[in-house]
């Protein structure tokens, strides 16, 4: 009979074990990009809900309100609410919308910007600078295993709510 590859785990899941170095290396990737994300927060004195809008601000550039609750998943209340704190913060500013007199763009300021980049440009170029160890063909093994793990992660992770509809 042909292993499954994945092993088998009691119903708390208190026995399960990944099978292969490779699954354990990326749930250890997983948690250290938490921790990462957890220390830039304290940096910039921000929680996680305030961290993901601007890491969305950062990514993007100046965003309308609503669009920033559709990307980061929050109601317009709460991003309203988080907005506000990182206005307080100095983090995040809001600018009148160039194409919609009524309307506002959420931009970030350019030295809060400039200090998430300052943490976040050498980590993800040290991130890169790995794949130089690598030949192309093996590059491309690697751009394939993780495009394969992120569409897994994609459809577990969207699972869930279609359960509930």
């Amino acid at each position: 009979m042909q292993s499954s590859g994945v092993p088998p785990f009691d119903a708390d899941g208190a026995d399960f074990i990944p099978a292969r170095p490779a699954t354990v290396l990326l749930r250890d990737f997983i948690e250290l990009s938490e921790l990462f994300e957890s220390s830039l927060a304290d940096e910039l004195g921000v929680n996680p809900t305030d961290l993901q809008v601007m890491e969305h601000l950062l990514m993007s550039g100046p965003l309308a309100p609503t669009e920033l609750a559709r990307r980061v998943g929050l109601s317009a209340g709460a991003t309203t609410t988080s907005v506000d704190r990182l206005v307080a913060l100095d983090h995040v500013s809001r600018e009148p919308h160039p194409n919609d007199r009524r309307g506002i763009l959420v931009a970030p300021r350019r030295a809060s910007r400039d200090k998430a980049m300052g943490r976040l440009i050498p980590m993800i170029m040290g991130i890169d600078a790995e794949l130089d160890a690598f030949t192309p063909a093996e590059q491309d093994v690697i751009t394939r295993y993780l495009r394969q793990v992120s569409e897994s992660l994609r459809r577990h992770a969207h699972s869930g709510s279609s359960d509930s509809e």
